[in-house]
């Protein structure tokens, strides 16, 4: 459960972010092996407590292991827990158990409460000393406690099973994986540089191809425009020409134009001929010679109108060859002026020069890459032939395995061969070991005297001893050794009897020395809680007064001695002579003691709340839980009891938690709480101290009516 505890706590505080959880008190301690034993043995299951920051964060936590039903914990809040103080014996033999612990300074008040009031002592007397003496709990290096209050514990300790041994093998295993992690990170990294270095390479390629991309642009822009200069002066050359052929048009236009009006001068002339009958004015030549001229005008007419058309022809065309030099050629001279313009030769040879830096620092880059990737290719290359090299080595040694385990096969059969043969002449010897008893004791020169005889001699002996025999065939052969053996056994048995006796003398001093420190114990804590029982009661009680008597065998039922002191031990020596305590008070302090039969129910329940303050006093505990304690009280016993209270929470740093319906202990709490019950649902709510004052007088004055 515990486990499961821990394990749900490392879960919730990773899931939800919460720090300030430091671990169980186990994992944060180191010290010596040879302490081990007695850590276990006075923090017990307190090496699983965890130690938390503040109170606030292990209660967020418990309210996360009960809605998952993670386990049970226990926690150690450090704003919470003070350290005790302890004033430790000045001895060599005597040594505190928290100078032995290694621990982060911040956790001290944790383990001040865990291990502060325990010292390692030589040996169980001294610890038996340290106790009785100093008050203090005790233990050996073997594990054996001795307790501030009398209680002794002790026996075998398996150390083999020690949980901080585990735990340092856990932690030593912890430690060896996160450097194998970190090792491991270190080689991440390491492959990380290799890929970045080829990346870089890659880069630099893409980079390299890029620059050689940028240098055939840069060519073919070159051409381009060494293409539009060879167009711009094809252009201008064509400008001139057609600026020639222009003029010429312009030259032919004009000639054309007189031809034209030549000819319409002609036609003048003509119509005016034509007004007039000519052929009658003609002579028979002219007339023969107009007759030859009609076909002539006729084809003149056609090539009239033939000139026209090639004209007009002309005419569009230079149209259209002048569209084209105005929307087209003088357009591209522009752009090409603007590239030309724009190429200036100075920025080119920055761009080029740059462009050349450029690719000396891609080189410087290629070759450093090239470089480191060469070391780690010679390192690869090394580590290669180490591991080469461990492999031939591991077969050879394999190789040798296998002949040693051929060799130690081939040995285990003769062995097995040599174990059977030696079984069976252990076997005979057994046999005639066994017909030699049965011949009886022999003596000592026996094996001597026939040792120098023949095997047939020693037949014929053997066989005439046979026959002798037969005549005692009824006596016993055998009891000479039964009576040695006899004889043995009953000084074996006479010797345990002796050990066995001298072992119950000693066990019997140790049940003494044990009961007689068991009553001084006993007494010794009665006289403390007896001595705190009369100034308490007297405390509670004003003018009264009460005291303790131990009830002894010896006493009777009516031994009325109340003397506290102790008393020297009988010859019994046994704890069992104490048969109980008797109390006797006096309410009033005059008359005599009441015993608690004679007393009421609220006299019971001062004199109960006496004795639990007497042993606080002389036991303090961390807190005490009062369910309704002043509910049988009369008043000024309730007010005693609300002030003591207070006192002792004030002095002692004691947690007191009560329920009550009486307004003396809320007066004097520090915190109130009310719990209400509505739908049959508890609730707990925080209450000022007026409203709670309020809550009680109303509650009386109701039960009242």
């Amino acid at each position: 459960d515990v486990r499961r505890g821990l394990n749900s706590i490392r879960k919730i505080c990773r899931e939800y972010n919460i720090g300030g959880v430091f671990g169980p008190i186990i994992e944060l301690l180191n010290c010596d092996e040879k302490f081990f034993t007695a850590v276990e043995v006075t923090a017990g299951n307190s090496l699983f407590h965890v130690v938390v920051e503040k109170d606030e964060i292990s209660t967020q936590i418990i309210r996360h292991l009960n809605s998952l039903k993670g386990g049970r914990v226990t926690f150690i809040p450090l704003n919470r827990v003070k350290a005790p103080h302890v004033t430790y014996p000045q001895s060599s033999d005597v040594i505190p158990l928290l100078k032995k612990l290694n621990f982060s300074s911040k956790y001290a008040p944790a383990f001040a409460q865990v291990f502060g009031r325990t010292v390692i002592c030589r040996d169980i007397d001294v610890a038996t000393r340290v106790a009785r003496t100093d008050g203090l709990d005790c233990i050996t290096l073997e594990g054996d406690q001795v307790s501030k209050k009398g209680g002794m514990t002790g026996g075998f300790y398996d150390y083999r099973r020690s949980k901080l041994k585990f735990m340092n093998i856990i932690m030593q295993n912890t430690m060896s994986i996160n450097k194998k992690e970190e090792e491991l990170k270190g080689i991440g990294l390491e492959l990380q540089n290799i890929l970045f270095l080829l990346q870089l390479e890659q880069k630099i390629t893409a980079f390299v191809t890029e620059q050689q991309q940028l240098d055939a642009k840069r060519v073919l822009d070159k051409s381009v425009l060494e293409q539009h200069k060879q167009d711009i002066a094809n252009a201008n050359k064509q400008k001139q020409y057609t600026s020639k052929a222009l003029e010429n048009k312009r030259k032919s236009l004009a000639d054309v134009q007189m031809q034209i009006d030549q000819l319409r001068a002609s036609m003048a002339m003509k119509r005016a001929e034509m007004g007039t009958e000519l052929i009658d004015h003609l002579t028979p030549e002219e007339k023969d010679l107009l007759s030859r001229l009609n076909p002539e005008i006729t084809d003149l007419k056609e090539q009239l109108i033939n000139c026209r058309s090639d004209r007009i022809e002309t005419e569009s065309r230079k149209a259209e060859l002048e569209t084209n030099l105005t929307t087209n050629l003088k357009r591209q001279k522009q752009e090409l002026e603007a590239i030309i313009s724009a190429a200036e030769a100075d920025a080119l040879l920055d761009e080029a020069e740059s462009k050349r830096q450029e690719l000396m620092d891609a080189n410087l880059l290629v070759e450093d890459a090239t470089q480191q990737l060469k070391r780690v290719s010679d390192r690869i290359d090394e580590l290669t032939k180490q591991l080469r090299g461990i492999k031939d080595e591991k077969n050879n040694l394999k190789g040798l395995e296998d002949a040693y385990e051929r060799t130690l096969q081939d040995e285990a059969k003769e062995l097995e061969q040599l174990l059977s043969k030696r079984s069976n002449l252990l076997a005979k010897q057994e046999e005639y070991s066994k017909k030699i008893r049965e011949l009886g004791p022999l003596s000592s020169d026996a094996f001597e005297t026939y040792k120098r005889k023949q095997i047939k001699e020693l037949q014929k002996m053997l066989h005439r001893c046979n026959e002798q025999l037969q005549q005692f065939s009824h006596v016993n052969k055998k009891a000479l050794d039964q009576y040695v053996n006899f004889t043995e056994q009953r000084e074996e048995l006479q010797k345990r009897q002796a050990e066995l006796d001298s072992g119950d003398e000693k066990i019997k001093e140790l049940i003494e020395v044990l009961d007689q420190r068991k009553d001084e114990s006993i007494e010794r804590t009665f006289k403390g809680v007896a001595r705190h029982f009369r100034e308490v009661f007297s405390e509670l009680v004003q003018g009264g007064h009460g005291h303790l008597v131990m009830m002894k065998k010896k006493d009777g039922d009516d031994d009325d001695d109340d003397d506290d002191a102790p008393r020297e031990a009988d010859l019994e020596g046994r704890v069992e002579k104490y048969i109980g305590v008797k109390v006797k008070v006096s309410f009033t302090g005059q008359g005599e003691t009441q015993s608690m039969k004679q007393l009421s129910g609220g006299q019971k329940t001062v004199v109960a709340l006496t004795l639990i303050f007497a042993i606080q006093r002389c036991d303090p505990a961390p807190f005490y839980l009062f369910d309704e304690i002043d509910a049988a009280l009369d008043p000024q016993y309730r007010t005693a009891v609300g002030n003591m209270i207070r006192r002792l929470a004030d002095m002692a740093n004691t947690q007191f938690i009560t329920t009550t319906f009486r307004p003396e202990l809320v007066k004097v709490a520090d915190h109130i709480y009310g719990v209400t019950h509505k739908n049959r649902v508890s609730r707990v709510n925080v209450v000022s101290k007026e409203d709670a004052l309020d809550f009680i007088e109303h509650d009386q004055s109701h039960n009242a009516e």
